[in-house]
Formats: structure tokens, sequence, C-alpha cells
């Protein structure tokens, strides 16, 4: 049981440092993540906006339009605005939403290979959610809940 349990703790500190990447790392959020704790204390003060910046800088297929706005609740033009003070913090649903984007955007890129195989899945519609786009479900927690569970099933395989 020990075993299965540092296992788990193991894949979740990866999944945390794959997070912390997509962010910026250590160097953009002024600090090491190692834990849950880590994150929630982070996300508690808000993320840098610079962190923000990193995120959407580095997508390879999705653009800086209404899909980054329905994935991190912030339009272009406050996202612009935000830009010009990085040092401030995002607030924290703001700071959440990105977080939740990174994380499944983390999980998406393990499950498809890729980066840029991730966010085509994001944009497209997808069979297991109606036809619906997953980057179009990620405003509600709802939706949010929605994707992650669809993104389950791909990795057990049960939508092929």
């Amino acid at each position: 049981m020990a075993v299965a349990a540092k296992a788990s703790q193991a894949a979740a500190g990866g999944e945390l440092q794959k997070i912390e990447a997509l962010l910026g790392g250590a160097r953009i959020l002024s600090r090491r993540l190692t834990n849950a704790l880590d994150a929630h204390e982070l996300l508690l003060h808000g993320l840098p906006a610079s962190a923000l910046d990193h995120l959407v800088g580095n997508l390879v297929f999705i653009g800086k339009n209404e899909s980054l706005e329905k994935a991190v609740g912030m339009s272009l033009r406050t996202w612009q605005r935000r830009k010009e003070t990085p040092s401030k913090p995002l607030s924290l649903e703001q700071s959440g939403r990105t977080w939740k984007f990174a994380e499944i955007l983390a999980k998406a890129t393990d499950i498809f290979g890729s980066q840029a195989e991730a966010e085509q899945w994001l944009e497209r519609p997808a069979v297991g959610l109606d036809q619906r786009r997953p980057i179009d479900l990620l405003g509600t927690p709802a939706g949010v809940e929605l994707v992650e569970d669809h993104l389950d099933r791909l990795e057990y395989g049960v939508y092929a």
C-alpha cells in the first residue's frame, strides 16, 4: 500500500512540475512548487501576470482570441492591459482559471503526445462531449469537470 501511495505522489509531483513549467517555472513564479499546498499558496496570493504571458506566449495552436478568453476568463484587451503591469498579480479567479487551463493542457499533452496535438484537441468538437469543443467548456466548473472526465476516459481507452 505504501508503494502505491508513493507512486501516486510521484505522479502528482510530475504533473505539478509540468504545470509549473507551462507557467514559466520557478523563475517567473518566484518559487519551486513541491506539493499541492505550495500551489494553493501561490494561487491564493495570485499568479504573476507574467505567468499568464508565458503560458499564452508558448501556445502552439491556440491563438489569442475568444478561445483564450473562454479558457482563462480574461478578454484579449484585459490581457493586453495586464501585460503593462507584469508584476501585479492576477486575481484569485484569474489565477485559478489560468492554473486549471495549464493543468488541462499538461494532461492533454501527456495523452496526445505533444502540446500542439493537445491544443488542437482542445479546439476540435469532441464526440464524447456532445460535439462541443473542450476549450468552450472551460468557462464553468461543471464544464471543466466534463473536460477532465473526458480526458480520463481517453487516457484509459474508453473513447478511442
